[in-house]
């Protein structure tokens, strides 16, 4: 009964406040004021108002949130453990933590590694000119 009086004066100010705008020439501030003002008295009157109140105030719709809660809980928990165990599954083969675009040939390690020990280090674009050839430049 208190939260429909009090919907209903925040109603009453608001289209009070409303008129006072659209007094001073400030006609789409009065009408955007106006529609705000009359949201609470809609709730009112549809009965959105006494429902709130008798779940906000009823211990079995606060259970009915606590199933919901621990329902969600088990979802997101379960959906992590599935995530969890494809990844370890993808890494167990070997192809998992790799990423190589479909047509990409694998890397030269040649490149980077040193030479070995008969081999001067003197520069060797060898690896280069089999790309350039391989691409026809």
């Amino acid at each position: 009964m208190i939260a429909e009086t009090i919907c209903s004066a925040a109603a009453a100010a608001g289209l009070g406040i409303a008129a006072i705008s659209a007094y001073r020439k400030r006609f789409l501030s009065a009408a955007r004021i106006a529609a705000y003002a009359l949201v609470p008295l809609g709730l009112v009157m549809t009965g959105a108002v006494q429902w709130i109140a008798d779940t906000a105030f009823s211990p079995v719709a606060w259970a009915g949130f606590g199933v919901l809660g621990t329902a969600w809980l088990l979802f997101l928990s379960t959906r992590a453990v599935e995530r969890r165990r494809a990844v370890r599954k993808g890494s167990d083969d070997g192809s998992g933590t790799r990423a190589v675009a479909p047509g990409a040939s694998t890397p030269s390690r040649a490149v980077a590694a040193k030479p070995p020990a008969g081999q001067s280090t003197g520069e060797d674009f060898s690896d280069i000119e089999a790309i350039l050839k391989k691409h026809g430049i």
